[in-house]
């Protein structure tokens, strides 16, 4: 079907009669079901869903109808297809009845869509579709209207119930919890974390399972959304503000603008910098209360089985340590508000969107290794060993070593490599890294010859 036969959204008017639209889905509920008040003992049931044909028009349609046409058409399509209506009912839009629940459309009307006089099915033309698909990456509000975790945070209680625009980038994405309420009804909930350039962990809650299935694919710390008509409200569980997507909400995914175009770079990096990771860290529990003993091969496997973070200990050798690289990859000096890596030379961030950009940077300056350790079992790569365990374990601080030739640089290097080392240790999940988790070095000492023949003999009674 050739695209001229299709009319605008913003042609439509009620006096439109057997009329045919194109558009690409950008929002979407549940099936719901009432009571039929005209067959007792019935139920009606009932979905509605956003289409968008342009960059600045876009409509609501609802469906009504039995159990079987409502949820096999809701079935048929998802957020992201585009689709083609025909002949559906054009009403005028009543702000004061269900309309209200509905997202905020540039549109006088709604369309209604029923099982005797109307269709939707995928759109099949090829040139419509490649017209429609970019349309998705366009937010519904103006992209500068939106307010930041930071500005959420700051007002506090005074935004309890408001419903406004959120631009952020994806942290993590938890797992689905079902439930079943006390009347029967069974439900979803799903958390999701934002972070931005101010706040680097705020809750997203998520209810309909249509919003669930479009956040749970989406790729944390690559992944920018426009959050339009959220509703925030005050925690008192958490004592903290939270935002919850409701059925007025609309999720544009990275979205096309000059603003998530910067937040998606700032994500990157400061994904990079390690910074995400360290605020998802737990506080580290004292090293003394650390005694189970792992194999490289044990952390891994239980690191991924266990989302919590995992602290352990492990006799290994390490593997790699760059100690006589040249001093800058050994002593680094990262900003304290955003924690990118910056010059001593510099006197401000050069993150476009540090908290701190344009004042005198503030950072800190210490050894920031990865390093890896190996044993009989396998290799554990990219271990974070950063200062003050770092300067414990080579025994020397960031000016001592600065001033170290190349040889003694080298000959502490093989200190450690030729030595089997006691190491204690904390891993985490990370999606960035390879291997789905990152470790992070808590204290690390050449280890007693007693403890590593005992440790080996425990090993060797656990294959027996």
């Amino acid at each position: 079907m050739a695209a001229h036969t299709y009319i605008a959204i913003s042609e439509l008017h009620p006096n439109i009669s057997h009329s045919k639209v194109a558009g690409i889905i950008i929002g979407k509920t549940d099936v719901k079901s009432f009571p039929d008040r005209k067959n007792i003992g019935m139920d009606r049931f009932t979905f509605s869903f956003t289409v968008k044909d342009s960059p600045d028009f876009f409509i609501n349609v609802s469906t009504w109808g039995n159990d079987a046409y409502v949820n096999g058409l809701a079935s048929s399509f998802n957020i992201g297809d585009c689709v083609t209506i025909e002949n559906p009912l054009v009403a005028t839009k009543d702000l004061e009845k269900g309309d209200r629940f509905c997202p905020a459309t540039p549109s006088h009307y709604r369309l209604l869509v029923t099982e005797a006089h109307s269709q939707v099915c995928l759109c099949a033309d090829m040139d419509t579709i490649d017209r429609l698909l970019p349309l998705i990456h366009l937010p519904v509000k103006d992209s500068r209207d939106f307010y930041s975790l930071g500005d959420i945070v700051a007002n506090g209680q005074k935004l309890d119930g408001s419903v406004i625009n959120i631009l952020a980038a994806v942290k993590s994405i938890g797992d689905t919890k079902q439930f079943t309420t006390s009347d029967g009804r069974r439900g979803q909930r799903l958390e999701v974390r934002l972070f931005d350039d101010s706040v680097l962990s705020f809750p997203l809650v998520c209810w309909d399972r249509e919003t669930i299935q479009l956040m749970q694919p989406l790729i944390p710390r690559e992944t920018v959304l426009f959050i339009a008509d959220a509703k925030i409200s005050f925690d008192s569980f958490r004592s903290g503000m939270v935002a919850t997507v409701n059925s007025k909400s609309i999720i544009t995914v990275n979205p096309d603008t000059r603003e998530a175009s910067l937040l998606f770079s700032y994500a990157k990096e400061v994904s990079e910098s390690g910074a995400l990771d360290q605020d998802d860290m737990p506080e580290d529990v004292p090293v003394e209360s650390i005694t189970d003993v792992y194999t490289v091969s044990q952390l891994m496997q239980k690191a991924r089985e266990n989302p919590e973070a995992l602290f352990g200990i492990t006799y290994s050798f390490i593997s790699k340590l760059d100690l006589d690289s040249s001093a800058s990859k050994v002593i680094k000096t990262r900003c304290s508000k955003c924690k990118f890596l910056v010059t001593e030379d510099l006197n401000s961030c050069t993150n476009q969107l540090c908290p701190g950009k344009g004042q005198i940077v503030s950072a800190t300056t210490g050894f920031d290794l990865l390093v890896d350790f190996t044993d009989h079992t396998g290799t554990l790569h990219a271990c974070s060993l950063r200062s003050p365990v770092a300067e414990k374990a080579l025994g020397c601080t960031t000016e001592e070593f600065i001033s170290l030739t190349d040889g003694e640089r080298t000959a502490m290097k093989w200190k450690f490599l030729l030595e089997r080392c006691k190491i204690y240790v904390k891993i985490i999940p990370s999606p960035k890294m390879k291997s789905g988790i990152r470790g992070m070095v808590l204290d690390c000492s050449l280890a007693d010859p007693g403890e590593v023949k005992q440790h080996m003999s425990a090993l060797l009674q656990q294959r027996l």
